[in-house]
């Protein structure tokens, strides 16, 4: 059998994969904090005791647009966007700090801030918790005061500081579970220290990087591609066909 059978699935293959990655960033470009993911593809030849005349093709993602999203203004308190390069520290399931730039905080019953996905956010001093309160507020610096519960108007009360961090950008990778943190090779002994020069936006939420209209146009090459991968394997098979009825005639 012709090995431009196998070239042209594998290349069908690979130009799904390729499809999976620009549809999930296609998915998010709603997503508060979102950073689209970049793919890409490249030859890889077939060596061995023979001529290197077929290549296999294999799709990739080599990294993650860390670049920053449009400012979104929401006029909620409890909305919070990082203003430059830094991240916003939360606290995982597993326990672990991760960093993310999604920054849509809320309070639970039991007072602790969190991720409306349910991470805690952290403070300079651990989880962020916040005593009963009748106002709160978050200022430029990440500082978070409150009013206490009966307090007069004015009567604001520092409570604690959301912890910004601002890593090297070729040291962070985005995980599975879309947080960003550092890579393995790059890990730092403990936690990452808080970079006091951050600054955030109080009432604003940052938009998805993704660009929908550059995600579309790279789906439907994809589309094109995985087509002309079809028909490779489809005149690979009819030659083996027409192979084997001219050695049936001999």
């Amino acid at each position: 059998m012709d090995k431009a059978l196998f070239i042209g699935m594998s290349g069908a293959k690979q130009n799904m994969l390729s499809q999976r990655a620009h549809a999930n960033n296609l998915a998010n470009v709603s997503t508060t904090g979102f950073k689209r993911d970049f793919a890409q593809a490249r030859s890889m030849p077939v060596f061995g005791e023979h001529h290197p005349t077929r290549a296999y093709a294999m799709a990739e993602r080599p990294g993650t647009d860390l670049s920053s999203g449009a400012l979104m203004d929401t006029g909620r308190k409890l909305d919070v966007a990082v203003d430059g390069d830094g991240w916003l520290v939360v606290q995982n399931q597993r326990g672990e700090e991760v960093f993310t730039r999604s920054g849509s905080l809320q309070i639970d019953v039991n007072g602790l801030m969190r991720l409306s996905s349910g991470e805690m956010v952290m403070g300079n001093g651990g989880p962020v918790a916040l005593p009963p309160f009748d106002n709160v507020q978050i200022g430029n610096d990440g500082t978070i005061s409150v009013v206490p519960v009966g307090g007069p108007p004015d009567q604001l009360v520092e409570v604690d500081r959301l912890k910004l961090v601002n890593p090297p950008r070729e040291a962070l990778e985005k995980g599975l579970d879309g947080f960003i943190r550092r890579k393995a090779d790059q890990a730092i002994d403990g936690p990452e220290e808080p970079d006091a020069n951050q600054r955030i936006a109080s009432g604003f939420l940052e938009s998805s990087n993704v660009n929908a209209v550059e995600e579309m146009i790279s789906n439907l090459q994809l589309s094109r591609q995985y087509e002309m991968q079809v028909k490779v394997m489809t005149t690979a098979n009819e030659n083996s066909e027409a192979s084997a009825r001219l050695l049936q005639n001999l």
